[in-house]
């Protein structure tokens, strides 16, 4: 008999869905098993020296739980943390004021670092080594710096995008995580953990459905989960089942490999438009009307991951997999031809 999950009904609102689904212990976190075993063993070391943690850097494709790292860390280290993001420190003075609101031992958490203003990076050099502001007072020849002492704190950075991390801000994090994407089993575990906490029925075939066509995502999979808890409960009996999943995710356009909407359209638009590629980031995303670093940081990484599509230094390219997929005869001959020409 197939394994039904039953849960009493629970209200949230929009505000508290997505904390509420957040994991906030380790023992609460699923997958990433290397990252999750080394963060312990640094913790439990400094915590036995008495020490801050070492400043940390959560890299990897958006939804993966970084963020949610960050909070787990402050929990397990017993200290606060402030959370803010690269866009919304503009100067130099936002950043002062934050740090210099710290408390000894607490987290300061930035998302997005990568896209710090340079002029507020480089104040965070001198913070993170040395624990020390360095203030310019008055401007032309009168101008002078101040040091000014901070509390010693944790900064945790997360990234989709390492690379445009610049060298010295990359060489002062002592820890470096890397994110990857999760097995179907394991997002299996978490859609299952978000229905206990959200009170809805399923069974454990619907759940599988949700968890196959998820990217590798929990943050896509918590979000399948709802949408189609909307759809059972307004066009079916309120039970999700594998039948009822897999029309709800055709519904929201989601086939049977995760692949959405804009996925399709840009392996399509390679195909019909580029003779499968190669082609630029750039003009893809023009292509399809979209922005290039959307492009490369929520769809390309998943692509790539699935084997339908290649980046090589001419452009992307889809792949035999890729046509495939889309139902369309692989113009490999033709293809090679090409190459062979230029």
């Amino acid at each position: 008999m197939e394994e039904r999950i039953v849960s009493a009904g629970k209200n949230f609102t929009d505000g508290e869905i997505e904390n509420s689904l957040r994991p906030k212990s380790f023992g609460e976190f699923i997958g990433q098993e290397k990252v999750v075993e080394n963060l312990k063993v640094f913790i439990q070391a400094a915590r036995e020296r008495g020490e801050t943690l070492d400043h940390l850097l959560l890299c990897g494709p958006p939804g993966l739980g970084k963020t949610t790292l960050a909070n787990i860390v402050s929990h397990e280290m017993g200290v606060n943390i402030r959370s803010t993001s690269g866009p919304a420190i503009e100067r130099p003075g936002d950043l002062a004021a934050i740090l210099t609101n710290l408390q000894e031992g607490h987290i300061l958490f930035i998302d997005e670092i990568h896209r710090l203003p340079r002029i507020v990076e480089e104040i965070l050099y001198p913070a993170m080594e040395d624990y020390a502001l360095d203030i310019v007072i008055g401007k032309g020849p009168s101008a002078r710096t101040l040091k000014l002492d901070i509390p010693e704190f944790t900064l945790i950075g997360a990234t989709t995008r390492e690379g445009l991390l610049t060298s010295p801000l990359r060489g002062r994090f002592g820890i470096t995580c890397r994110l990857d994407f999760y097995n179907i089993d394991e997002v299996e575990q978490i859609v299952r953990r978000s229905v206990k906490v959200l009170g809805i029925e399923a069974n454990s075939s619907g759940l599988q459905e949700i968890a196959r066509r998820s990217r590798g995502t929990p943050r896509v999979a918590n979000r399948l989960l709802r949408r189609v808890r909307d759809i059972v409960q307004v066009e079916g009996d309120g039970v999700i089942t594998e039948d009822f999943a897999s029309k709800a995710l055709e519904k929201l356009e989601v086939d049977h490999l995760g692949l959405e909407g804009l996925d399709r359209k840009i392996l399509l638009t390679i195909m019909d438009k580029f003779q499968g590629g190669p082609v630029g980031l750039g003009t893809i995303a023009a292509a399809v009307s979209e922005e290039t670093e959307t492009i490369e940081d929520v769809y390309e990484p998943y692509l790539l991951q699935r084997g339908l599509l290649q980046r090589t230094a001419r452009g992307r390219v889809v792949t035999e997999k890729g046509y495939e997929h889309c139902e369309r005869k692989y113009p490999g001959e033709r293809r090679q031809t090409l190459f062979n020409e230029e």
